[in-house]
This record gives structure tokens, C-alpha cells and sequence, in this order.
């Protein structure tokens, strides 16, 4: 059903009276993020929901009883018309029945007296009030009225036909009511007819009839034509209007709604009775709903404003119950953000409802949080054994500085060394606080600051000097204020310290602390107690690290080679046994020795898979010797860490099946104090195996007596520090003749390595030295080149030895 245009402009002006009543109703997408704007526009849309259903229930309820009132008013005036129309109809049709009978009017009817007939009806027509007064005779010819011919032929076919010629008639295109009434002679002569024109002024008498202003008009349709009337509206010539008038006349005179284009009108069809046997008439009474529902619109424009009124009302209502409920949300989410930053964040609790416990309990997680941050960043920034500061600490002083001019500022790393005894001796809670007092004392003196712990027996502090050797100064005096003893639980305990020094590194602070711990290493590798970072014997760690993520790849795709360095037998004056010396010919580094590599594979776990490697190639370079002719032993060097793997002694009972001659194993001293349970029981292993032991690098450390009772070793290896200034230093003449004795009577040979020079060599051979290795001899060469050695004339050979 549609509304009628001012409830609906009026119900159009909601939006804007929402919009005036709450400036937020302005909204962006963005907009409705917002708690208070969701819960606005629910409850205002609610209640504009309300206002929608309770409006068009007025407004349906209205327009239903003006409805029942119009087509009650149209029934009723339908009735009266029907009365008015009888009561004319047998008015009329008494006066044509006297006329009809009168003896004079039938003799001039009989006798065809035109000018008698015409005065009689027209006598008649005055006194009845009737529109037209004429006669039709039997021949067609109307007398009394002058009709176009097409109508006299119409009349008379009309009269000629109908059993009862009475009713509507199209004369002249005009709608009229004919009453007749036959005239007999005795035989049928004519009809007298009386005729009243439906014109607007009929009709208009008839609307006034009605308690309601409607419309009357009368319609005819020829046989098979359209309802016509000459002033009919071009809004009731539509197919749809005409296919209601035939529905009405179908089912009985009831009101029907027809819709026009100037609005819904209740219309009421009333049957006419039509001379013409295919035609028709029908009376059409109607009313516009909307003049019926005009008396009802004050009372619809109330009820829509007060809707409206109340709409407004609820919208500023929400808006400000909304505000006061998300203002606290939002400060709370405020000061939630404000507490992700880091910042202070506290709400203001001005209720005692849900909100105020809700921001009584956020403060107090506030504070919460901000006590475990705050212990959180001292134990970031502390050493929990000591309570100094951290090394990130010491960092972040260390960044303070890096504006300074270059050569002010050194980073300095403070070590206490045989810190691990001193733990061992007096327990781990007593050397911290060893610790923690030399640092106290540490940031007690000038220039220092930024004292920290770093690592166990390291601090780390900052030290403020004009130039290198400044700096250096400074820290000699620190040491000696530092080096005095320290009292631990009542006990005076004494402590050595060594420091290492670099110049502040502004773009990269960490990388400073480092090598201030670097220059630390390097003082005590060199036994200095002050050492300055040193970049030339620190190397490249990122080429080195590179260097050991290529080292598995370079075994995989055999880049590594075996060189072999001869071992003469100074007894048979021949080359009877290699020392195998892996090399590296690197794709893009190109040679690499193993001094730059094969402690790194030892610290990174990559030296297991170098030996095993080492010791496949060296048996198979034996073979090819053999081969050659050349039956000679070959010796592979084996590291402590490898020693300390027991299943390497499945390994090399497998690849040793394939040894052709004899192979030797050289392991160091200190390869088998680190885990000398392990390693001894594998070099038992190895004996039985039938694989010589040599102890390597004899002398050059912490030569053990113990140990080399307990190794079931067939060979001793002097050392090079030892075996070079035999000929210059009586004292490393008499510890080589004393070890080579020593070495006899345990049952081993004497290998000596480094020999370069022929003076060398003629003591080793004086002081009963078993072999002989070095430059003068050989040096370490790849295997093809071997053979040419050892192709050579051995007499060469014994000359050049």
C-alpha cells in the first residue's frame, strides 16, 4: 500500500531530525569502530523501528475506516440513485402510456398527422420536464425531435428489437434515460418516448444526494465497444479501469479501489438498464482516498513529530548514555597504549559501577607492571650473582660515548685470572664476591666508569685517556691499586689481574666490548698483564666462519688434498715413512694450509669428518706408493677430540683392512689429558690393532712423565722448539741427548722434526736420534711429486742427509 505524500515526507525527515538532534549522526565507516556510536545508532534505530510500526499502524488503521466510511457513503448513495431512477423511470413512463392511449393522439398517429402528434408531445414534454418528447411509427421516422439519421436508424433498429425499450440511449454522443410506451391501432403504430439527458447537471444532483463529495458519471459501451462517456477523464479509458468495471458488474454491485494516477479512488459500479440488446450502461460513482483520509493528516503530522520528537530525544539520550559509558573505555584504552610504550598510565575512577572497578583494577596492574618491569630491566641490566652491572649495561655506557673525539675513549676488559682455581678452591658464592669487591674497588677509581661484569672472570669498564699510551699508563696504576688483596668472609685473598684495551669503535659499540675480551685472550696468551686489541692476530672471524660452513662441502666435493712430508731412517739411511699433512685447495681462496683450518674443525666438531677423510686418503696414497715399489709407513696426526669419540675405533678397524703397509698414529700429550680414561683405552685399541703409536710435539708443552709411562707408544717425536738450537744452546743439547736416552730405554725410537740445517742433523745422528724430519730432508709435497723423490738415487739422498 503506498503512503500518502505527506505522511511520507514527514516520515522522510527522520534522518534529518536525527541528525539535528545528535551531531554525531554524521558517520564514515570509520565512525562506527566506536563503542558510543554502535550503541547510538542501535537504540536509535530501535526506536526508529518503533516509531516506523506504530506510524504506519496509525496510519493503516486510519486509512482502513475512511476506507469502510467511503465505500459505505457509495453504497448508499448507489441505493438512493436506484430509488430516484425507479421513481423517474415510472413517472415518465405513466405519462407516455396516457399519451399512447388517447383516442385524438392515436387517430393522428394512425392517420400520420405530423403537426397534431408534434403538439401533443410537445405539451407533454413542458409539463413533464423531460429533456425530449417525440414518436417513432413503425416506419422508423421520428416524430417531434429532429436526430441525425444515423440515430433515427439506431432508435428504430433499437425499438423494432427490445421487448422493453426503455433505458439508456446514446443520442447525439450524449447519454440519456428513454421511457416508452407503444402505441396501438389497434396494431403497433409507434412508441411515444420521453427522453432526459444524464449531463453533468443530472449527475451533479445526483452528488448532491451524498453526505460526501463524490463524482458521478454515466458510461455506455456499444455492443463489443469501450465504456465511453464524452467528458470521460483519459485516466478511466485504461484497460485496467475497464477490466474492474466488468469485474464489479460480474460480481455484484459492490465498491471496488482503482487505482489512478492521481491516487487509490473507491469506486462503485452501478448495472443501468440499455435499450440496445449487445450494449450497456453503467453508473460510476467514485471518491478519492485521499480527500477521505485530508480530515486525518493533522492528527498523522502529530503522531510522526511526536515520533520524530521522541526519536530525537532517545538518540541524544543514548548518545550521552553512551559517551559516559565508552569516555572510561576509552581512557582506558588510552592508558592501555600509554603502558605499551613504556610510559606511566593511570585512570582517574570517578564511579564505584563495573568501569570504576574495571580502572581501579587497571591502575593496580599498572603498578603491577611497572614493579616487575622495573625488576626485569635490573636483572637485564645486572649480573645476579654479583649485583654489578651486565655486559648490556656496560654497553649502554659504552654508546654515551660514541660522540667522543677518536683516541679519548677505551674499552677495557678486566680479567681475573685462575679464576677457575680460585672457584674450585674457596666455592662458587665466595669467588663472586671476589668478583663483585674488585669491582666495587674498580669503579671506585678514577678515570673508569661503567664497571660491569661481562663473563665469570672478566669486567669490563670504560676508561677515559689522551691517546694510546695514556691509556695504557692508567691502567698500570689501576692494577696496581687493584692487586692488592681482597678480603673474602675475614680472609685476605689474592688476586692477579690482567687487562685488555681497545679504543672506542663509535659506529659499533658491542664490537668494541669484544675486542676489548680479545685484547684480554692476547695479554694472557702473551703473559702481559696489558695487552691493546690486536686486529692482524685476531684474523677475519666472519672469513673464518665462511671458511668452516665450506669446510663439509670442500670434503664433499674432494677439494681437500694430501701432501706427504718424508721421515728419514738415520739407521738405514733411507726414506722409510711419511708424515700425511692435509691441505686445502679452496675454489676461491685458493691454498689454505692447515694451521688456518684444522682448529677451527676441532672447535666447530667438523675435525671427526677431516680425520676420517685424512686417514681414507693416506691409506690409499700408501697403496699407490706400493705400488710404485715404494713399501713405506704412513703417519696420520690424530686430534684429542677425536680421541674422545670411542666409536672412531670401529671406524679404523674398517678402513685399516685395506692398509698394505704400516700406519701410525701421531697423538700429542695433551690430547690424552683432557679425557684420559677414553683416550688411553683407544690407543690400546689402536696397539692391538697393530697401528703405531707416536707421541707428537714432545717438549713443546707440559711434558708429562706419567703419561708416557702409561701411552703404549713405539715412537717419540721431539719437538721442533727443541730440536732448532741443539747446535747453538748446550742446555737444548743435553734435554735432547737426556730424551733420546730416556726414549731408548723406554722401548721407543726418537723422531726428530725441523731438522733444516746438516749441523742439525750430524748431532741428532751423534746423539743416537732414530729419524730424522724437516726441510733438509724434504719438504711436505703432494703425492706425485713423492713419487719423484723417491724415484730419485737414494745415494743422492744419503749424500744430501
Amino acid at each position: 500500500m503506498r503512503l500518502p505524500a505527506p505522511l511520507s515526507s514527514v516520515l522522510a525527515a527522520a534522518a534529518r531530525a536525527v541528525a539535528a538532534a545528535w551531531p554525531h549522526a554524521r558517520l564514515g565507516p570509520s565512525k562506527f569502530k566506536r563503542l558510543s556510536t554502535r550503541l547510538t545508532v542501535l537504540y536509535a534505530a530501535l526506536f526508529g523501528v518503533v516509531l516506523l510500526v506504530v506510524s504506519l499502524a496509525v496510519f493503516f488503521a486510519i486509512s482502513g475506516a475512511a476506507e469502510r466510511q467511503v465505500r459505505g457513503e457509495l453504497a448508499a448513495t448507489g441505493t438512493v440513485f436506484d430509488r430516484v431512477w425507479t421513481l423517474r423511470s415510472e413517472r415518465l413512463q405513466e405519462g407516455a402510456s396516457l399519451l399512447s392511449r388517447d383516442f385524438g393522439f392515436r387517430a393522428a398517429a394512425a392517420t400520420g398527422d405530423a403537426p397534431t402528434i408534434a403538439s401533443a408531445l410537445e405539451n407533454l414534454r413542458n409539463r413533464m420536464g423531460v429533456d425530449y418528447a417525440f414518436m417513432v411509427d413503425a416506419d422508423g421516422q421520428v416524430i417531434g425531435a429532429n436526430f441525425a439519421p444515423a440515430d433515427r436508424a439506431a432508435l428504430y433498429k433499437a425499438f423494432e428489437t427490445a421487448d422493453d425499450p426503455s433505458g439508456v440511449f446514446m443520442l447525439g454522443g450524449q447519454p440519456y434515460q428513454l421511457v416508452s410506451a407503444p402505441v396501438l391501432s389497434p396494431e403497433l403504430i409507434g412508441w411515444v418516448v420521453f427522453a432526459v439527458k444524464l449531463d453533468a447537471k443530472e449527475m451533479q444532483a445526483l452528488e448532491r444526494l451524498s453526505a460526501i463529495p463524490l463524482n458521478a458519471m454515466v458510461l455506455h459501451r456499444a455492443a463489443g465497444g469501450a465504456w465511453t462517456n464524452p467528458k470521460i477523464p483519459a485516466e478511466l479509458k485504461t484497460p485496467a479501469v475497464r477490466r474492474v468495471i466488468d469485474g464489479s458488474l460480474k460480481a455484484g454491485a459492490a465498491p471496488e479501489i482503482l487505482n489512478l494516477k492521481t491516487g487509490r479512488t473507491v469506486a462503485l459500479v452501478k448495472r443501468l438498464p440499455a435499450i440496445e440488446a449487445d450494449g450497456g450502461a453503467v453508473l460510476l460513482l467514485r471518491y478519492p482516498l485521499a480527500l477521505a483520509l485530508k480530515p486525518y493528516q493533522p492528527l498523522l503530522v502529530i503522531v510522526v513529530l511526536l515520533g520524530l520528537g521522541g526519536l530525537a530525544v532517545v538518540s541524544w539520550g543514548s548518545w550521552a548514555l553512551a559517551r559516559g559509558v565508552t569516555r572510561p573505555i576509552s581512557e582506558l584504552d588510552e592508558a592501555a597504549h600509554r603502558l605499551q610504550r613504556g610510559e606511566d598510565a593511570q585512570v582517574a575512577i570517578e564511579s564505584a559501577d563495573e568501569i570504576g572497578r574495571l580502572s581501579q583494577s587497571f591502575n593496580a596492574m599498572a603498578a603491577e607492571m611497572r614493579e616487575r618491569e622495573r625488576k626485569i630491566t635490573h636483572l637485564a641490566l645486572h649480573d645476579g650473582d654479583t649485583g654489578l652491572p651486565n655486559r648490556l649495561a656496560l654497553e649502554r655506557v659504552v654508546e654515551g660515548f660514541s660522540d667522543w673525539p677518536e683516541g679519548q675513549v677505551f674499552v677495557c676488559a678486566l680479567g681475573l685470572d685462575r679464576f677457575s682455581h680460585m672457584r674450585h678452591a674457596i666455592g662458587h658464592k665466595l669467588a663472586a664476591q671476589t668478583v663483585r669487591m674488585v669491582g666495587n674497588r674498580l669503579g671506585g677509581l678514577a678515570p673508569t666508569c661503567g664497571v660491569a661484569r661481562i663473563s665469570a672472570d672478566m669486567l669490563g669498564f670504560v676508561l677515559i685517556a689522551d691517546g694510546e699510551a695514556a691509556a695504557l699508563d692508567d691502567v698500570q696504576r689501576l692494577l696496581d691499586a687493584l692487586e692488592q688483596p681482597v678480603r673474602v668472609a675475614g680472609e685476605p685473598i689474592d688476586v692477579a689481574l690482567s687487562v685488555g684495551v681497545t679504543p672506542l669503535d663509535g659506529a659499533d659499540v658491542g664490537a668494541s666490548v669484544e675486542r676489548a675480551s680479545i685484547a684480554l685472550d692476547q695479554a694472557r696468551s702473551s703473559r702481559r698483564k696489558t695487552a691493546v686489541f690486536d686486529a692482524e692476530a685476531y684474523g677475519d672471524p666472519a672469513a673464518n666462519l665462511s671458511l668452516m660452513s665450506n669446510l663439509l662441502t670442500g670434503i664433499l666435493q674432494d677439494q681437500l688434498v694430501l701432501w706427504h712430508q718424508p721421515k728419514y731412517d738415520m739407521r738405514q739411511r733411507a726414506v722409510t715413512g711419511t708424515e700425511a699433512l692435509v691441505r686445502w685447495n679452496h675454489p676461491t681462496r685458493g691454498m689454505i694450509f692447515p694451521d688456518v683450518f684444522i682448529t677451527m674443525a676441532e672447535e666447530t666438531g667438523h675435525i671427526r669428518a677431516l680425520t676420517e677423510w685424512v686417514v681414507r686418503r693416506a691409506i690409499d696414497d700408501q697403496r699407490a706408493l706400493a705400488e710404485r715399489g715404494h713399501e713405506i709407513s704412513v703417519a696420520v696426526n690424530i686430534s684429542g677430540r677425536v680421541l674422545g669419540e670411542p666409536d672412531f675405533v670401529d671406524f679404523c678397524a674398517e678402513v685399516l683392512k685395506d692398509a698394505v703397509g704400516k700406519v701410525c698414529f701421531e697423538v700429542t700429550e695433551t690430547a690424552v689429558i683432557e679425557n684420559p680414561e677414553v683416550a688411553l683405552a683407544m690407543l690400546d685399541a689402536f696397539a692391538d690393532m697393530g697401528v703405531s703409536i707416536s707421541i707428537d710435539d714432545y717438549g713443546s708443552g707440559l711434558s708429562s712423565l706419567a703419561y708416557l709411562k702409561q701411552i703404549r707408544g713405539q715412537e717419540l717425536k721431539l719437538d721442533r722448539s727443541i730440536v732448532k738450537d741443539v747446535t747453538v744452546s748446550q742446555r737444548d743439547a743435553l734435554i735432547v741427548r737426556s730424551t733420546i736416552d730416556l726414549a731408548h730405554s723406554l722401548g721407543l725410537k726418537v723422531v726428530a722434526e725441523g731438522i733444516e740445517t746438516e749441523d742439525c742433523f750430524s748431532v741428532l745422528v751423534a746423539m743416537g736420534c732414530d729419524m730424522a724430519q724437516g726441510y733438509l730432508i724434504a719438504r711436505p709435497q703432494p703425492l706425485d711429486q713423492l713419487f719423484d723423490f723417491l724415484a730419485e738415487d737414494q745415494a743422492q739422498v744419503r749424500n744430501r742427509a
